[in-house]
């Protein structure tokens, strides 16, 4: 019986959360109330509250969902980290960034209504702001780690290129749909890595 409970109360906790990211896509992080996640999960407030003590709360853990639809394990170091980030920026070719954000790009689709919660409850959130900044800053420091591991560019440069690297990253991810910019996938990808390569990688166009 124990264990049949713990499986019903993930499952509800799973609804809330489902529930809530949908809600966010369509209405919108700061327009969508707690009352309104509960009554679109079937439930009630005080069920809401018995697994989160906040929509704030609630969106930590989609921020948590997030990093497993990105493969992003815990990290002494940072927070959490893609080591195969860390290990393709090391390696610093074209054609393994290229790869690695093809990787990424299949996975747009998944992880963009998190993204677009996340920046907009940290608009309205200043916890969550700090939280999402947090996060924004692990990534950039996977890329300054494969940076330092190769011993690439000036090292005050590597962070800041890290930074620019994720600004593009984040953009076309948040906002990118097929067609949009008169670019599928496999272009957007190509363009991408071309810019990922100048910044980051060990043949920059012209050198």
């Amino acid at each position: 019986m124990a264990g049949l409970r713990a499986a019903q109360k993930e499952m509800t906790r799973k609804l809330l959360l489902s529930t809530a990211l949908e809600l966010f896509k369509t209405k919108g992080y700061a327009a969508t109330t707690v009352d309104d996640i509960a009554s679109a999960a079937g439930t009630t407030r005080v069920t809401f509250y018995a697994y989160f003590p906040s929509r704030s709360d609630l969106m930590k853990a989609l921020i948590g969902e997030l990093n497993e639809a990105l493969e992003r394990i815990d990290s002494p170091a940072h927070g959490s980290t893609a080591r195969d980030l860390v290990s393709v920026v090391d390696d610093g070719s074209r054609e393994a960034i290229a790869g690695w954000l093809t990787t990424i790009a299949g996975r747009w689709d998944t992880v963009r209504p998190y993204l677009n919660a996340a920046f907009e409850a940290a608009a309205v959130d200043p916890e969550l702001r700090g939280l999402v900044d947090a996060w924004f800053e692990e990534t950039i420091s996977d890329i300054e780690d494969g940076l330092d591991r190769a011993g690439r560019f000036d090292p005050a440069s590597r962070h800041l290129r890290g930074v620019l690297a994720m600004a593009q990253l984040d953009y076309v991810a948040r906002n990118w749909t097929p067609g949009r910019w008169d670019n599928d996938r496999e272009q957007l990808v190509n363009t991408l890595a071309e810019s990922w390569a100048g910044l980051l990688g060990k043949n920059p166009p012209g050198a």
